[in-house]
């Protein structure tokens, strides 16, 4: 048996100062980051319960909604996905999930370890997915729940939302979209559009870590998780139903996590605290520049990094029409090795950039404008990073191409609330 010997002292982490200027994660506002050194409490404190009511309130104003049923999954954003499609899905319910990137094939991955009937309907990566071919695909299939990604950050498609809601109302399908990469930077109106669930995270356009998974759920969502609910038995009371059919996670199980959330402040797990002050914290931002102005101050920082790009002879790829505020891709210049350049870029400059996965692996690189870093001084710095880095790499680029196209787009946008300072930090 080796004695116990003292080990050499291990440092604090002392991460490096990073740009973030890939799909996501991206650099948190800075009193997100406050609000997270924030002292703890007891989880059914009265300061606690009552941030996590107000946490609800400020989601549902960022959500655009009047649905009771909003609230926090503690978890990644793939944990808000998960939790909605576990609990509203039985086992043999058809799902149909249109795929017009990476995430749309992880909707249907989840569906089908719910045990769900899946059906697909795909179009070419850069594209998105016809309201008239979502319609034909309903009629087809019948599906129990039309599962639909908005934003893409895969492709960078932001896919319109607006007439799905009424479509489906009118078939009797449930409506849940994954807005991950796109609340908060770009439209959502989930009373207005007809959705019945939705789920997102904060490290995009909401501007703080992943860890918290903001979600709401319409009333006719609510029916459908509460017809599967069951309480464990460690904390059951006289009343409690039990389905037959009851959701078969107990973590993502949406009826409890509802009831933990509400007034009976069910007993089922011990709240993220750090992230609910996270996530209140981004709300809250959000909220105090306006909703309105921050996918406004999205829409012109996105627009000035695309027109930069192409400032530097960059081909962008996908259909512009359709890309989401908040992140680009380009083709990668031939004879330029990609994954050599992001790494001078870190390297060299502490700016993040992102690569691709699955047909476009190795053939774009991804740049983000989003939440803290949706603000002019990010874009110009990336910008002149970025030229500096493809011409040690000998690719011809026009000298200050993409500093001075960007430097026009934002001369051309109107002023946007705090976009000079990047909003509220």
């Amino acid at each position: 048996m080796t004695p116990d010997r003292p080990s050499a002292p291990v440092a604090p982490l002392d991460p490096p100062a990073r740009l973030l200027m890939g799909p996501g994660p991206i650099s948190a506002y800075p009193s997100v980051l406050r609000a997270m050194s924030a002292p703890l409490v007891g989880q059914y404190d009265p300061f606690m319960t009552a941030a996590m009511s107000d946490t609800q309130e400020l989601y549902r104003q960022v959500w655009a909604t009047r649905n009771d049923a909003t609230l926090l999954i503690d978890g990644t954003s793939r944990a808000g996905i998960e939790a909605a499609l576990v609990s509203l899905v039985r086992p043999g319910d058809r799902v149909l999930v249109p795929v017009f990137g990476r995430f749309g094939h992880l909707l249907a991955e989840i569906a089908e370890r719910a045990l769900a009937e899946v059906h697909t309907i795909e179009v070419e990566w850069g594209q998105v997915v016809p309201v008239s071919a979502i319609e034909e695909a309903i009629l087809r299939v019948k599906p129990h729940v039309l599962a639909l990604v908005q934003g893409d950050t895969s492709t960078t498609m932001n896919q319109p939302l607006d007439e799905v809601g009424e479509l489906c109302a009118r078939h009797g399908v449930l409506f849940y979209t994954d807005a991950t990469a796109s609340l908060g930077g770009n439209p959502f109106e989930a009373d207005a559009w007809g959705v019945d669930a939705a789920t997102a995270g904060l490290q995009k356009c909401l501007g703080g870590p992943s860890g918290s998974a903001p979600i709401t759920l319409s009333e006719r969502a609510v029916e459908v998780i509460r017809s599967r609910g069951r309480v464990e038995a460690g904390i059951r009371e006289a009343g409690d139903e039990s389905a037959t059919d009851f959701v078969r996670s107990n973590y993502f199980d949406l009826g409890m996590i509802l009831d933990y959330w509400g007034p009976r402040r069910l007993n089922h797990h011990t709240e993220a605290t750090s992230m609910l002050y996270a996530a209140r914290e981004c709300a809250r931002v959000l909220l105090a520049e306006g909703r309105g102005a921050v996918i406004e101050r999205h829409r012109v920082a996105g627009a000035a990094m695309l027109a930069g790009v192409e400032g530097l002879g960059l081909t962008v790829f996908g259909d512009v029409a359709h890309k989401m505020n908040n992140v680009v891709a380009v083709e990668i210049p031939e004879g330029v090795p990609g994954d050599a350049a992001r790494a001078a870029l870190l390297e060299d400059f502490g700016i993040e950039i992102g690569t691709s996965f699955g047909p476009l692996h190795g053939r774009v690189w991804r740049i983000g404008t989003m939440g803290y870093n949706a603000r002019r001084d990010t874009v110009l710095t990336t910008l002149a990073a970025l030229e500096a880095v493809l011409r040690r790499f000998g690719a011809r680029v026009p000298a200050g191409g993409g500093v001075d196209a960007a430097l026009d787009a934002f001369a051309g946008a109107p002023a946007a609330p705090g976009a000079a300072s990047g909003a509220a930090g």
